[in-house]
């Protein structure tokens, strides 16, 4: 049982109490984690490589009995047999209201990896629903895709042997970004009433597939926020190709397109980052952010900087 892992879930449950935005029911609509998500979960409990250094894994899902139970009003899971990658994906939603009163519009929709109900659904679908009771970011339809293989579906290919060891398979994350362009936002729009705007938030190697997304398909997602992203990757390959590539003929089709790292104090993190930022800075064709919260550890960084991330990068059109 992993500290980080506990923090989040704990102050997600806590923000979605206090917003009574949770009731408790046996057996409810939320389906218990299924084998490949509970294998996830003792996988990621050992050690993540890093470079040619180790650190502590934060990924490790603490034990939540009780989170089959937990029932979001305006929420369900729906499953994808997936095509592209062979397999059945578990999808959770929340469709926010303002004090439990519908809204009655078409919503953005937040993306998030690691969004399985022992993952980190809760706690952001718990910020994002008091944020929008508080008129603090504009609404938006959060859609969390659980993890079956995570570290396949959320690195690109390495060349660098100690990367290839955290996992028997890595390396498909062009796969995994087909999934959610083919099969998984198309079900969105199917099944929600949703804008063309799309944005996608992940922490540590979710953070990695965000930047990655953002490089490789600018057009896929108007916002992409990465905390804590593990950019040491691959030899620090998309830190790389940043620095080399000409960010004002990327074409985004004339929409507005924003990349926010946020990090912690971590230096396997922090340091790839920093040199991320200075790569991407007077990027013209795109808008880049950058913070740093050298207080927080890889442990602790992912609910504090969300906070501050979808105020920032959802916020409504007056306090923009």
């Amino acid at each position: 049982m992993m500290p980080g892992r506990n923090n989040r879930m704990v102050a997600g449950l806590l923000a979605v109490a206090a917003a009574a935005l949770w009731m408790f029911a046996i057996g409810g609509c939320a389906p218990a984690p299924t084998p490949a998500s509970a294998s996830h979960a003792n996988a990621a409990s050992g050690a993540e490589t890093v470079g040619a250094a180790t650190e502590t894994a934060t990924r490790a899902a603490a034990p939540a009995p009780d989170a089959a139970a937990l029932v979001i009003t305006g929420g369900e899971t729906f499953t994808i047999e997936s095509r592209v990658l062979g397999e059945t994906r578990r999808i959770n939603v929340l469709v926010p209201t303002v004090y439990g009163q519908k809204i009655d519009e078409a919503m953005p929709v937040l993306y998030m990896p690691d969004g399985g109900m022992d993952e980190d659904f809760l706690h952001i679908a718990g910020l994002v629903q008091v944020l929008v009771n508080n008129a603090g970011i504009r609404p938006h339809i959060v859609v969390g895709i659980e993890n079956t293989q995570r570290r396949r579906d959320l690195t690109g290919p390495t060349e660098i042997e100690e990367d290839k060891k955290i996992a028997p398979v890595v390396g498909g994350s062009a796969s995994f970004r087909r999934f959610l362009r083919e099969e998984l936002m198309p079900q969105v729009r199917a099944r929600y009433r949703t804008t063309g705007e799309a944005a996608i938030m992940g922490e540590s190697l979710a953070g990695l597939f965000v930047v990655e997304c953002f490089m490789r398909e600018p057009e896929l997602f108007s916002s992409c926020i990465a905390i804590d992203p593990s950019l040491w990757w691959n030899g620090e390959g998309l830190v790389k190709e940043a620095a080399a590539r000409r960010w004002r003929d990327v074409d985004v089709r004339g929409q507005e397109r924003t990349l926010s790292i946020v990090c912690s104090g971590e230096p396997t993190i922090a340091e790839p980052a920093a040199r991320m930022a200075r790569a991407m800075s007077g990027s013209g064709g795109v808008a880049f952010e950058f913070a740093q919260m050298p207080e927080e550890s890889h442990a602790t960084i992912y609910h504090p900087a969300a906070i501050r991330a979808l105020r920032k990068a959802l916020a409504p059109p007056a306090s923009r």
